[in-house]
């Protein structure tokens, strides 16, 4: 079974920037699409897909709200995933997970609504953005 810990978690100014880590144990990444998810202060853990990447066709999403802040991409190397996070405003303020399953090899156009479904998740990273 596949583990995944996420790390780079932090606080930051508004403004400022944040690279998280989402790395693989058990298998390797490139069996699986990868979705970060974000749980806002009173929220639920699956409310908000922030970004995927899809194994088999590359696809790369990301949630309107962080489309040219936000950065999603893969080390194969490394067994890790990345998302970088520039520009972080206070309402990025959340625990952020990434998150897998062996049944979703693509993200596809429903991905940030399928986080109910995914069996693999990592502990999560909180990113607090506040002056």
């Amino acid at each position: 079974q596949m583990q995944l810990v996420e790390s780079g978690g932090g606080l930051v100014q508004p403004g400022g920037s944040l690279r998280l880590s989402c790395a693989a144990s058990g298998s390797t990444l490139d069996n699986f699409a990868i979705g970060w998810f974000r749980q806002a202060p009173g929220k639920e853990r699956e409310g908000e897909g922030v970004s995927c990447i899809s194994r088999r066709d590359g696809n790369i999403y990301y949630t309107g709200s962080v489309k040219g802040r936000f950065t999603i991409s893969r080390d194969h190397g490394k067994n890790t995933v990345y998302l970088q996070m520039n520009d972080l405003k206070p309402e990025d303020t959340a625990v952020y997970y990434c998150a897998a399953d062996p049944e979703w090899p693509d993200c596809g156009a429903s991905w940030h609504r399928v986080a109910r479904h995914l069996g693999i998740w990592g502990q999560g990273a909180l990113v607090g953005v506040s002056t």
